[in-house]
């Protein structure tokens, strides 16, 4: 296996494990392990957990950067561009409920560590905060739209931490169709009368 291959799926099996374990329960052997290489084979790609952790965000940030890339590709309205961002609640149901949001539980036990990192995976959410903040612009929501980005990336927040406590699939259908709505009143010509 070439090298960067090999240091590609390190980032990969340890994205999963801290994702489904934790920063701090997952260990650089669990990593290795699941990779398939030795010990000193992963020190020679990273001689720090925390090298890892500056990978694994940078690999998320690289991952989101290219899902919102792709929606606004594919479709052209702010207002569908938006709903593909609730409808991560659907199609990451499963993991949610087993697991948390990915962006927020890394959050949420940097913070908790007060670790040196915290700030880099706050680029996750500031990513998300400043694409739907250019979303509600689009729709025309003007010095309304860093509010709404910032009220929906808050509600569906909520929405995962409570699916990963209560286990409610019908939960998360409710909140991501009442989101729906939600967006749908936020269209400023829903507001003007004729």
């Amino acid at each position: 296996m070439k090298a960067d291959e090999t240091r590609r799926k390190i980032v990969i099996a340890a994205d999963h494990l801290f994702y489904e374990q934790g920063y701090e329960n997952a260990s650089f052997a669990e990593i290795a392990q699941a990779v398939g290489i030795s010990r000193g084979n992963f020190y020679y790609h990273f001689r720090t957990k925390d090298s890892v952790l500056a990978a694994v965000i940078e690999h998320r940030l690289d991952e989101r950067k290219a899902m919102l890339r792709q929606w606004k590709q594919e479709d052209d309205n702010p207002a569908s561009r938006i709903k593909s961002f609730i409808n991560i609640l659907i199609a990451n149901q499963t993991k949610i409920m087993a697991f948390g949001c990915p962006v927020g539980t890394l959050c949420t036990e940097l913070a908790k560590l007060d670790h040196p990192l915290k700030p880099e995976a706050a680029r996750l959410f500031t990513l998300f905060a400043e694409w739907l903040e250019r979303q509600f612009v689009d729709l025309g929501c003007g010095d309304q739209a860093s509010d709404l980005a910032m009220h929906l990336l808050m509600r569906s927040q909520g929405v995962a931490s409570l699916a990963n406590t209560f286990q409610d699939a019908e939960f998360v259908r409710r909140e991501v169709e009442a989101m729906y709505q939600w967006l749908d009143q936020q269209t400023p010509s829903r507001h003007s009368k004729p």
